[in-house]
């Protein structure tokens, strides 16, 4: 896929600082376009790959890995943007599905579930990869790559991982996948939970390339069919320091309630060296956040938010980062008294959605484009 970057991304992808690459503009080394708003440079990708590649002397680069171009989300300091359309404003307005078929740039399709029967009991974490691989081993044509099959599929490991969480038959086929959610997550439901659900499944659709969507793009890179390359980003979102981390923030929640503010949070500085739910590699304050917690003030009961708000207030008045899309999260699970569990789901749920996205785009690119170059050492 062809593709423009900014100054900026260049500098990224050549390893230079930026008034490098308007020296290399100015000594002709590197064209320059301007943006359609008149204030911006760039430059066509592979202009910057031809430079990348002279500048290591010409020397083969198939062992390096592969610069992604993307038409998917774009990351901004107002929060992520699916193709083109803020994740804020989506989530005030839209359901999940019709964010999902945004980002697939598919026509809206039905969202059933495949008929497996009552899930094995076990963690939550393994029902879901479940549902992924029992839904890809009763489909007989799973290596249908076109787009449409490949939508059709993402829609049924959507609502087969929901229907795996359990849940009453009124929230089955035919409601919102949020409806479904929320059913599974809590009954009974409070007020306002649902809206919740559907804002925290639209802002969690995609963040660029994240751990694990690159893995799935890994796995699409081979041309593994989409319940592989799912299970391949299920395998690297379950992580605490990626989708696992709510869980960390609802804990340090439930030790506040028990032993207050201070306590809890100078406990997880000691023993996790930080407070989890606060800061992010990518945002000084990230913007997905301020839009959750509008959902949670609406539906939370007082007493638990207040124990939501108090940690917050202490994190701020001590110079700590801001709040993120984790403690958000955790917010909504502490304070609608939900298995700490949830925000993990919502955020596993959520992501296929991403996945999917990155997944159909990486198709069109050139197979087995993903090698990274090791630097081997004789062991001590």
């Amino acid at each position: 896929m062809a593709g423009m970057l900014t100054a900026e991304e260049t500098a990224r992808r050549l390893g230079v600082k930026l008034t490098t690459v308007y020296a290399y503009v100015s000594r002709g080394l590197l064209p320059a376009q301007r943006a359609a708003d008149g204030r911006r440079s760039l430059f066509d990708v592979d202009d910057v790959e031809a430079l990348a590649r002279r500048s290591r002397g010409g020397r083969r680069t198939e062992g390096r890995l592969a610069t992604v171009v993307t038409a998917v989300t774009e990351i901004r300091p107002d929060g992520p943007a699916y193709r083109g359309a803020r994740a804020s404003d989506l989530a005030s307005t839209e359901p999940f599905e019709a964010v999902a078929d945004l980002l697939w740039q598919t026509e809206p399709g039905p969202w059933v579930a495949a008929p497996l029967g009552p899930p094995p009991v076990s963690s939550v974490g393994d029902r879901i990869r479940w549902a992924v691989v029992m839904s890809g081993a009763i489909d007989p044509l799973r290596s249908d790559l076109r787009p449409d099959a490949v939508a059709r599929a993402a829609r049924t490991i959507v609502a087969t991982m929901v229907a795996a969480l359990g849940g009453p038959e009124s929230a089955a086929a035919g409601s919102p996948i949020a409806d479904r959610l929320a059913a599974a997550l809590s009954m009974p439901v409070p007020p306002g939970f649902t809206d919740a659900v559907r804002a925290s499944l639209v802002l969690m659709a995609d963040h660029e390339l994240a751990s694990s969507t690159v893995a799935v793009r890994v796995a699409a890179s081979t041309r593994s069919d989409v319940y592989d390359a799912v299970l391949a980003g299920l395998g690297t979102v379950t992580g605490p320091l990626h989708g696992g981390a709510s869980r960390q923030t609802h804990l340090l929640l439930e030790d506040a309630e028990r032993r207050g503010s201070a306590a809890a949070l100078d406990d997880a500085l000691k023993w996790q060296g930080l407070a989890p739910g606060f800061g992010h590699m990518l945002y000084d304050a990230d913007p997905r956040f301020d839009v959750l917690w509008s959902f949670v003030e609406r539906l939370a009961p007082t007493d638990r938010m207040e124990k939501v708000a108090a940690v917050k207030d202490l994190a701020a008045e001590r110079g700590l980062p801001r709040p993120n899309l984790d403690y958000g999260l955790a917010a909504l699970s502490f304070t609608a008294g939900i298995d700490a569990e949830a925000g993990g789901v919502l955020f596993k749920v959520a992501r296929v959605a991403g996945w999917v996205a990155h997944y159909l785009e990486e198709l069109t690119e050139a197979p087995l484009r993903y090698r990274a170059r090791a630097v081997y050492v004789t062991s001590k």
